[in-house]
C-alpha cells in the first residue's frame, strides 16, 4: 500500500510476517482502538473532563507511534497542549474539529483495509 495514508500499513505487514490471520487481528485491534479513541475523546470533550481525554490518549499512544499514525499523534499532542494551557476554550473547540478529521481519516483507512482483507 502507498504510504500517503494516515497509517503505515507496512509496519503492520512487517509485524504480521506474512501471516494473514495475524495481520487481520492487528488491523481489527487498531480499528477498535481508533474507534474507542474517538468515542472517549468526544465524551471527555462533552463532559469537559481532561482525565477521560488523558487516559484514552495514553492508552492509544503506543499504537499511534508503532504504526506511524503521525498526523493523529500530532493533533493529540496539540490538544494536550491546549488543554494544559487554556482548558476547554475556543481553541480546544477548533482543535476538536481537526481531531475529528484526523481520527476519522485513520478509521476510514483501517476500515478500508479490513474490507479489502476480508474479501
Amino acid at each position: 500500500m502507498l504510504n500517503n495514508y494516515p497509517i503505515n500499513f507496512e509496519k503492520i505487514d512487517e509485524m504480521a510476517e506474512g501471516d494473514a490471520d495475524f495481520r487481520a487481528e492487528l488491523v481489527s485491534a487498531l480499528f477498535k482502538s481508533l474507534t474507542e479513541l474517538k468515542e472517549k475523546y468526544l465524551e471527555g470533550a462533552e463532559l469537559k473532563d481532561m482525565e477521560i481525554i488523558s487516559q484514552i490518549r495514553h492508552k492509544v499512544k503506543p499504537a499511534l507511534s508503532m504504526f506511524e499514525i503521525n498526523k493523529l499523534e500530532k493533533v493529540l499532542q496539540e490538544g494536550k497542549d491546549i488543554l494544559t494551557e487554556f482548558g476547554f476554550n475556543e481553541d480546544f473547540l477548533e482543535h476538536l474539529d481537526g481531531f475529528l478529521d484526523a481520527v476519522q481519516d485513520a478509521i476510514d483507512q483501517v476500515s478500508l483495509s479490513l474490507n479489502v482483507d476480508g474479501e
